[in-house]
């Protein structure tokens, strides 16, 4: 057993990927006061000021360093739905994006909720959502991807929505507190070592 050395301004994440390839039996969707909303095209300001909201305590920083042309090819493409999550006040609090693009699968490809939503029961409800959405048409596979850095209940969280574990990476990559694109106190819980340079 080897310790790898990463530069202190690069982070390392195990990812774990899942799938279901059958659909799960209906069950009654948890109550919530939270309702979805479906974004047509959304502007890129718009979808990162939302990806950056339920995103940055996780570090989630690929659609912050995406050029808007990169960003929109994806979110505006026929097969990706984006979806947003509104509280009462109309405020988005979470984002749903289920990604079509290869055929007879759908990739969960982001779901979160703002912390301060955390286990109080919207996450079942957003995910018994996510899976009749991703479950509709002619899909045959549904996959999602957690890594060590996201909430340190997401992999049981999917392994309890059905999903299976199939396969692990691990990925580095630039600090996105290194880069600008997140505040070098978001995640307090990921040390930031480029500070010490």
């Amino acid at each position: 057993m080897a310790l790898i050395p990463v530069d202190p301004a690069e982070l390392a994440a195990v990812v774990t990927t899942l799938e279901m390839t059958g659909r799960p039996r209906p069950r009654p969707l948890p109550a919530s006061r939270l309702r979805l909303q479906r974004w047509e095209r959304p502007a890129p300001d718009r979808y990162r000021a939302l990806f950056r909201r339920v995103g940055a305590p996780w570090l989630w920083f690929s659609r912050l360093a995406m050029p808007d042309a990169a960003l929109t090819a994806i979110v505006h493409d026929p097969a990706v739905a984006v979806h947003a999550v509104l509280d009462p006040r109309e405020i988005e609090v979470g984002l749903l994006e289920l990604d079509r693009r290869d055929a007879g699968a759908c990739v969960l490809s982001y779901l979160a909720l703002v912390p301060e939503l955390t286990g109080q029961g919207h996450g079942r409800w957003l995910m018994g959502h996510a899976l009749a959405l991703a479950w509709s048409g002619d899909t045959a596979r549904v996959r999602v991807h957690t890594c060590t850095l996201d909430h340190p209940s997401a992999l049981g969280f999917y392994r309890a929505s059905g999903f299976t574990p199939v396969a692990r990476t691990v990925e580095t990559f630039a600090d996105p507190r290194a880069l600008g694109l997140l505040p070098a106190d978001a995640a307090p819980q990921v040390p930031y070592l480029a500070s010490r340079r």
